[in-house]
């Protein structure tokens, strides 16, 4: 086409060519510019950005409006998601079917809205893999989303033509909720972006309430009710000061944490594990998998892991399992993993929406103001609506009674008049009525004249001029109003409120990362510590430490232990032997042992983890004692034990090297381990206390030491129907341990006996009286032999003893403890 060249200032001009067509003249820099302008509009109000008053962007809005229309509800069954594609496709939205579908995904995913607007049957994909395709999906509204589309016929909001004309469509939603501040929203128009952060529909309802009744409310009381964003995957949000400074600016950055449990790798017999149970918002398994393979493998920046495990199931929720190689410091290790993997996240919090057309970007109150003049305005045009219909309804009543109350008059009028007209005119003038009363009187069939029919039409006609006289309340007092949208928001809470699921942690960013980074390397140095066994079957361990500060540590304060049965020096790299009732032994790990809790001096053996967890112990069979493993158990003779019939045997220190399990004695039939302890040096003293109240003593070098087949030698003789309820060892020449004591129970009395006035005698002897039976006691139930006794019940509690009997047949004072006395407390100096 020819173009006459523009040779003035008006450049803008039409010309016209030779064939008489209009031809514009427009420099490319001008043209350029306002197509861009154009494109970048459109996309900013009809793509991208959300609307502050339903939260929603026109894609969503068009595919619930559609998904009504169509009835696709939740009473409904699900249909094809193509369908419903199709539908929103060829309806309202004249654009990809990928983009609809994406759309649609979306707004059915849980971990990705707190209140998903649809119900979706099959695979909609994870934070990690896409959807299956929509021939494969099935779909329809859920409960919450009819919230937001309920009250479209009632002439809630404005409505628009389509894209062609033919139809017309929703400006926006009424939306009872927030949507908005719930399932957040994110989009990238041009030149600008919106990214907004979910909520709890409880709390954000609470605040909108609160509004209502105090409009003047600043932020500090807004965030009362909502104190930070609530995600769909749960985790842990840091930094609430950065969250206020996103509720008032609009823009901010709050991080992110996966929620993990530190303990022991099942099945592992005592291995550390990091299970993480709630990821980041967004963040995928499979995302955290690849970062620490790729940090394991090619950066090697992250240390420390043995394997990683994707557990997560339907039942059990999210669980990754990253096992941590022997001597790695857990707490250490899961710094590294904050660091250096999506296990924490920042998200940028840009609350841009469009308000009455504009982009602008809104603090958390202003958000609110928004929502609810909203709810005011589509609450106001409700009741506008629902009043013309009732009083449209009352007019149609009223001439319907006015008739029935001459209905005979009524009936000889119309059938003298010569057509329907003629008809209605002579209702409207002898009666009053008006056309639309007259029509629909004619109109009404005779079956509907009859009495019970009139006092029908009177409750109906009372029950309309009530609901009018409160529709008109609503409409012409403000205070009602705002007590009608807040009392509906209360209602939508208590159908569909849910717990918040995400933990806050106050504070500034910085400082909070700060504070919660674990202190200490991530290989746990090998310091010397204490391996404790109690007498309720729990094994733990001392903090590692060094030497000067356990010395400095005994000297100034008193260390405190539960219930203990035994107890060895070892180090928190090192091992130690778990000896049990079978004649079995089994070397472990220190390190992965739980650390004591310390507080005031007192370590309490609460904390313990159960032998089971860490031996696989056979019915009936449990933990008796303690062996150190390495350079701590030079120069000790070996583990001496004693059985329950009566056997005694110093075991030498030759440990099978590749074997983990192994014998320490060969049991007779029917008998069992009842007592082991490590000898430091064999000038202890062993004692035996039996079932009919018998003691022995005598020095451990009476003892030869066996290798672990053999079987033993005889300790004490013990008459027809006895057994051995207490062996031990005890040092008589260790003053900083305490005085050794004797305590010996029948259940009802407790007796207690220095250790000394007890005469030391010959291997395979009788031993002496330790407690005289009373009248029906038949024999103890049980003994224990150390310094500073204190009893212990079954659950580790501490229980006060009598005092000291210097006599050593007697019978002891009555303490109602009976068989719970399952060990005894020390106190260290």
């Amino acid at each position: 086409m020819a173009r006459r060249k523009n040779t003035g200032p008006r450049a803008d001009l039409a010309a016209f060519d030779q064939a008489g067509a209009r031809v514009f003249d427009n420099p490319l820099v001008t043209e350029v510019s306002d197509s861009y302008l154009e494109y970048a509009f459109s996309v900013i109000h009809s793509r991208a950005l959300p609307d502050a008053r339903d939260g929603l962007k026109p894609v969503h809005r068009r595919i619930l409006y559609s998904m009504h229309e169509a009835g696709h509800r939740p009473d409904r069954a699900h249909v094809k998601s193509a369908r419903v594609v199709g539908d929103v496709m060829g309806r309202y939205h004249p654009h990809g079917d990928t983009a609809i579908y994406d759309a649609m995904v979306r707004l059915a995913q849980d971990f990705s809205l707190n209140v998903p607007l649809i119900d979706g049957h099959g695979n909609f994909g994870s934070p990690d893999d896409g959807p299956a395709a929509a021939r494969y999906t099935e779909a329809r509204m859920s409960h919450e989303a009819m919230l937001l589309v309920g009250e479209l016929g009632e002439d809630t909001v404005d409505v628009e033509p389509n894209y062609d004309g033919s139809l017309t469509q929703p400006t926006v939603l009424p939306a009872a909720f927030p949507n908005l501040l719930v399932n957040g929203a994110s989009g990238i128009a041009v030149g600008m972006a919106t990214n907004m952060i979910p909520h709890n529909l409880a709390e954000v309802v609470s605040a909108a309430r609160w509004l209502i009744n105090h409009p003047d409310a600043d932020l500090d009381k807004l965030m009362e009710f909502v104190p930070g964003p609530d995600l769909p995957t749960g985790g842990v949000l840091l930094g609430l000061d950065e969250v206020r400074r996103a509720y008032e600016t609009g823009r901010g950055v709050v991080r992110m944490r996966g929620r993990v449990e530190i303990g022991p790798l099942e099945g592992s017999r005592g291995r550390q594990a990091i299970t993480v149970v709630e990821l980041p918002y967004g963040v995928g398994a499979e995302k955290v998998i690849a970062a620490v393979t790729n940090e394991v493998n090619k950066t090697k920046r992250l240390t420390g892991i043995a394997d990683v495990k994707d557990l997560t199931d339907r039942e059990n929720g999210t669980r990754l399992v990253i096992e941590c190689k022997v001597g790695v410091n857990p707490q250490a290790l899961l710094a590294d993993l904050y660091r250096l993997t999506p296990l924490e996240q920042s998200f940028g919090v840009n609350n841009l929406v469009l308000v009455d057309g504009q982009p602008q970007t809104l603090g958390l109150k202003a958000l609110l103001e928004v929502f609810l003049r909203h709810r005011y305005d589509v609450v106001t045009r409700r009741s506008a609506y629902r009043r013309r219909k009732r009083q449209e309804r009352l007019h149609l009543v009223d001439g319907l009674l006015i008739a029935l109350l001459d209905i005979d008059k009524v009936v000889r009028l119309i059938r003298s008049s010569d057509d329907a007209q003629a008809a209605k005119d002579g209702l409207m003038r002898q009666f009053k009525l008006s056309d639309i009363q007259a029509s629909y009187i004619l109109d009404t069939p005779l079956r509907r004249l009859t009495k019970f029919d009139r006092i029908e039409l009177e409750a109906e006609q009372e029950q309309l001029r009530k609901e009018i006289a409160q529709l008109s309340t609503i409409l012409d007092d403000e205070k009602v109003l705002r007590k009608v949208v807040s009392d509906e928001l209360a209602a939508v809470v208590k159908k569909f409120g849910t717990e918040r699921r995400t933990t806050l942690v106050d504070g500034d960013l910085k400082e909070v990362l700060a504070a919660s980074a674990p202190a200490g390397p991530l290989e746990v140095a090998d310091d010397p510590c204490q391996v404790i066994l109690s007498a309720t079957g729990l094994v733990a361990r001392t903090a590692a430490e060094s030497e000067e500060a356990a010395e400095g540590r005994r000297r100034s304060g008193r260390v405190k232990h539960d219930a203990v049965r035994a107890l060895v020096h070892s180090t928190a790299r090192g091992r130690v032997l778990l000896v049990t009732s079978a004649g079995r032994a089994f070397k472990i790990d220190v390190l992965p042992l739980p650390v004591l809790p310390e507080q005031a001096g007192t370590v309490s053996l609460r904390g313990g983890m159960s032998a089971a967890e860490l031996v696989p112990l056979e019915p009936g069979e449990s933990v008796v004692g303690l062996a150190p493993l390495g350079p701590t158990a030079e120069g000790s003779p070996g583990l001496a034990l004693g059985t329950r019939q009566g056997v005694v045997k110093v075991c030498a220190p030759d440990w099978p090297v590749r074997s983990d399990e192994f014998e320490v004695v060969g049991l007779r039939e029917g008998d069992e381990v009842v007592g082991a302890t490590w000898l430091a040096d064999g000038s202890e003293t062993l004692a035996f206390v039996t079932s009919e109240a018998s003691l022995l003593r005598f020095p451990a070098s009476l003892v030869r030491a066996q290798g672990p087949k053999g079987g033993g030698m005889a300790g004490i003789n013990l008459p027809a129907g006895a057994r051995v309820v207490f062996f031990g060892a005890v040092r008589e020449d260790d003053p900083s341990h305490g005085e050794p004591m004797v305590v010996t129970s029948t259940g009802a009395t407790v007796k207690v006996t220095p250790f000394e006035a007890y005469p030391a005698k010959g291997r395979a002897t009788g031993g002496v009286r330790a407690q005289r039976f009373l009248k029906g006691e038949t024999d103890l139930v049980v003994a224990w032999i150390g310094p500073r006794p204190v009893g212990a019940t079954a659950t580790g509690d501490p229980v006060e003893l009598p005092p000291a009997d210097p006599r050593r047949d007697g019978s002891g004072f009555a303490v109602m403890l009976g068989p719970t006395v399952v060990g005894h407390q020390i106190e260290r100096n």
